[in-house]
């Protein structure tokens, strides 16, 4: 299994045990979906169908997305200002980090997150916002987002963003 950790923070983010595609070799695109947990339970994966989570939402259950809850991401907040802000700021550590780790990948990693960049900031609004566990500001600010048919969720990482750790 491998584990996909921030760079900068050392936060875990997640992990290949999700459905992972490769968009544009800028981004991962990690397919979520939403569970029930009930207090003290130990998530296995299993995941109901809708009629039967309808069904089993008992007192002291909760409906939650499965990454976000495994890895403890954080939701937050931006506007369109803060978030460019924040970005500027996150691009330039993870090219300072490419610097030394990956010099040939700092290229196609300012064009293709450019370019990557532009499509988020045009549909901003579509998007939740999620930290790592750590919540630090310096870190990678994951992307929820709805697939076309508006019900399946999926996260966007930064592929420079993030380290491969095999378990």
């Amino acid at each position: 299994m491998l584990l996909y950790e921030d760079i900068l923070t050392g936060d875990e983010m997640f992990s290949d045990a999700f459905p992972v595609k490769v968009v544009d070799d800028i981004v991962y695109e990690v397919d979520c979906a939403s569970i029930i947990i009930k207090e003290g339970q130990v998530d296995i994966g299993a995941n109901p169908s809708t009629e039967e989570a309808e069904e089993t939402l008992e007192e002291g259950s909760k409906t939650v997305n499965n990454v976000v809850h495994s890895f403890r991401l954080q939701a937050t907040t931006f506007d369109k200002k803060s978030y460019l802000g924040h970005l500027k700021l996150y691009m330039k550590g993870i090219k300072t980090k490419l610097e030394t780790s990956n010099p040939s990948r700092v290229e196609a990693f300012e064009k293709g997150a450019q370019a990557y960049a532009k499509k988020v900031v045009a549909n901003l609004k579509d998007f939740e916002f999620y930290t790592g566990e750590g919540m630090n500001p310096d870190g990678m600010v994951a992307l929820l987002n709805y697939r076309e048919d508006g019900i399946t969720p999926y996260f966007t990482f930064w592929k420079d963003g993030v380290k491969e750790i095999k378990l």
